[in-house]
């Protein structure tokens, strides 16, 4: 038997025993990610590229959650854990089935590109729905649980993660292929860095760059970058952004043509070219620009991947009996349910919410985003066997009980539904179904369309960012008509990001973010209530984008909770339920737990999720305000109290220098420990004031 063959031997042996029968040009083959089959040696063709941000993407049907930043909002690890597991068991049903059908196209093989977790420190940027939000130990986190869930704990992998985008990069999208994202050390490894160390330390089997430069170096090929991976022990493998080893040479200016690009990147450590220029890799070689071993360590990289994905095994006897059956099924689609509503944040209410359906005749449901797939599905989306919209959800729930009135009202972007229309030709409309409606329920917003990546999106002004922090005006037009009518209202926000939707003179402020296909149930339940809200914010909302520093500065400075002097509309951490959950006791044990205690004291059961912050008294090189150190979601009946305790790492206690150095300065540090952070705002807005703790290290 060949080695490579042999199941005894390990992934890396097995790995350079089958590129050592390799011609070099068919080693060469296999560093695109569209890799050709070797058929001498059994290796069969294989697409790298796949997407699994939050549901198998562009490969037909399949389970489609929440989008990332939704699923952040649950702040719920052992949740994410679970839909991770959904979406690799999906992807090996697929792969498994359209691999039987010789069919091994882009997006039908096991090597997800999935989790990003670039830090969302600006709410412009469209990409940031793809994120886990703002803060670097819950992107962290959260993150670690999407791979272990992704990857699973066996000797073989149900699939493969990949963390993404290595590493400082959150845009703007429009100058992606030519910005140096300029980052001082402090900056780097307090905030840029930590999440990615976290994935590598948990065994995520890839690593994607990104598209810009990072303090002068192409992501895809830096020293400083790759001497990190292989400082933390990375034994993955690494692969470009798409077409961004193409911008070395087209737009960075850093080399002269492809044959330059492509030593710098694969000398680097750049084992797979997502994109073309990897085909140019023997005219390289023969210009001496690249060696055979540079060739043959990447290729190692490669095929020692394959091979813990199972691939060279002749059959993976608990991946191969997935089957098609578990694509989208009823299990599936009640998991996607059940995080749509735990993903959802209720940011304001005076007693509107919940409505009790025996009280009213008759519900308006209004606005561009009430009926709209796009604005449940996000981008990166696979297609889902069955989609439900907020009005649907509505309609449903409603049945023949209460009166369901619709109106579009506005379109999404532009200043008329009908082109031959005048300006706002469908606010009379809408006025007219709030006033013959008991209440009303607004439904504004955003969808993919027009926030997220550059290309993807028919933002052409913005490259797919937002210019602000508000609604489209003809939204913002929609929403003064509506909430003239002077009917109890509610606002529900579908958006990927912060927003300040000038609701003021609302009801309710509920923020669904992108919800995916049960989105609109899942609204309903939540507003009739069936169940209580409980998702908190992953990022701040900011009262206005004209405060905010520059959107190309990646320094820190005014920047997400932890930097934030000013501008704070609803804080992260925050979100309202249906109950009034205290905080009694809090405590400490040096072993680094915290207990807190905590009763519901409200009429109804609900999830909350305890969150503790903690911050230096000592040390010069503390953030400005707190930082999130642990949290856990706990479910409350009614009149139940539950102590709770929260491991706080050794990590949590230090602290980053301006050289970026890393260390516990020792002294006091106060521990905050609550249902929220520890601000003013959050205790204005109707969360109790978290338990403070003094410790000595």
């Amino acid at each position: 038997m060949e080695k490579y063959l042999d199941k005894s031997l390990s992934a890396q042996e097995r790995a350079e025993d089958l590129v050592s029968r390799m011609t070099l040009e068919e080693k060469a083959s296999q560093l695109r990610y569209d890799a050709p089959a070797i058929e001498r040696l059994g290796v069969p063709e294989f697409n790298w590229w796949n997407e699994a941000l939050h549901g198998i993407a562009r490969a037909g049907t399949s389970t489609m959650f929440p989008q990332a930043i939704g699923l952040a909002a649950m702040f719920d690890e052992v949740g994410l854990h679970r839909i991770a597991e959904i979406i690799s068991m999906e992807g090996r049903a697929k792969y498994n089935t359209f691999s039987a059908e010789e069919d091994r196209d882009i997006y039908k093989g096991l090597t997800f590109w999935s989790p990003n977790i670039n830090i969302f420190r600006d709410p412009r940027w469209g990409r940031g729905h793809e994120t886990y939000g703002e803060d670097p130990y819950l992107t962290a986190t959260l993150g670690k649980s999407f791979v272990e869930g992704i990857q699973g704990k066996g000797k073989v992998l149900r699939g493969a993660a990949c963390a993404k985008h290595f590493a400082v990069h959150s845009g703007p999208e429009a100058l992606r292929h030519e910005f140096d994202a300029v980052c001082n050390p402090k900056d780097m490894n307090e905030t840029y860095l930590p999440a990615f160390k976290v994935l590598v330390d948990a065994g995520v089997e890839g690593v994607m760059g990104a598209y810009n430069r990072v303090n002068g170096e192409p992501a895809c090929a830096s020293t400083a970058l790759m001497d990190k991976l292989d400082e933390w022990g990375f034994d993955g493998y690494f692969v470009s952004d798409c077409w961004a080893i193409r911008d070395f040479h087209t737009a960075h200016m850093v080399t002269a043509n492809a044959e330059e690009s492509i030593a710098l990147a694969l000398k680097l450590g750049c084992d797979c070219n997502c994109g073309n220029t990897y085909i140019h890799m023997m005219s390289a070689y023969e210009k001496g620009m690249v060696t055979e071993e540079d060739i043959t360590k990447a290729c190692v990289h490669l095929m020692r991947t394959r091979i813990r994905l199972g691939l060279f095994d002749g059959g993976t006897p608990e991946f191969d009996s997935i089957s098609w059956d578990c694509v989208a099924c009823k299990e599936h689609v009640a998991a996607s349910l059940d995080s749509a509503r735990k993903s959802m944040v209720l940011l304001k209410n005076n007693g509107v919410l919940p409505i009790d359906k025996r009280k009213i005749s008759s519900i308006g449901v209004i606005g561009p985003n009430a009926n709209s797939i796009d604005a449940l599905r996000a981008n990166y989306f696979g297609v889902a066997a069955g989609y439900t919209t907020i009005l649907q959800g509505i309609q449903q729930e409603c049945g023949d009980d209460v009166r369901v009135y619709y109106a579009q009202g506005s379109a999404l972007l532009a200043d008329r539904i009908e082109p031959l229309a005048r300006k706002n030709d469908g606010i009379s409309e809408a006025v007219i179904c709030a006033k013959n409606s008991d209440v009303v329920v607004l439904c504004v917003g955003l969808d993919a369309t027009v926030e997220g990546e550059q290309g993807d999106t028919g933002n052409a002004f913005a490259g797919g960012d937002k210019i602000d922090l508000l609604l489209p005006e003809a939204q913002r037009d929609l929403m003064d008509a509506v909430l003239a009518v002077g009917k109890p209202t509610v606002v529900v926000v579908l958006t990927g990001s912060a927003m300040n939707p000038l609701a003021d003179r609302a009801d309710a402020l509920l923020h669904a973010w992108y919800p995916g296909q049960e989105g609109g149930k899942a609204v309903a339940d939540i507003i009739f209530g069936k169940v209580s809200p409980s998702g908190k914010l992953p990022v701040t909302f900011y009262e206005t984008a004209d405060l905010l520093p520059e959107f190309t500065d990646y320094s820190m400075k005014n920047r997400t909770y932890r930097y934030a002097e000013n501008n704070v509309l609803y804080p992260f951490g925050f979100g309202l339920t249906y109950s009034e959950v205290s905080v009694d006791r809090a405590s400490y044990r040096k072993e680094g737990v915290v207990t807190v205690t905590v009763t519901n004291k409200g009429e109804y059961a609900v999830d909350e999720v305890v969150q503790v912050y903690i911050r230096s008294e000592e040390s010069e090189h503390e953030v400005l305000n707190t930082r999130l150190c642990g949290f856990k979601r706990v479910s409350l009946a009614r009149g139940e109290s539950k102590k709770v305790q929260i491991k706080i790492a050794p990590s949590a206690f230090e602290v980053v220098d301006n050289d970026g150095r890393r260390f516990v300065p020792g002294g006091e540090y106060s521990i905050f420990a609550g249902i929220s952070q520890p601000d003013e705002l959050s205790f204005r807005l109707g969360k109790p004031r978290c338990k403070k703790l003094t410790v000595n290290i």
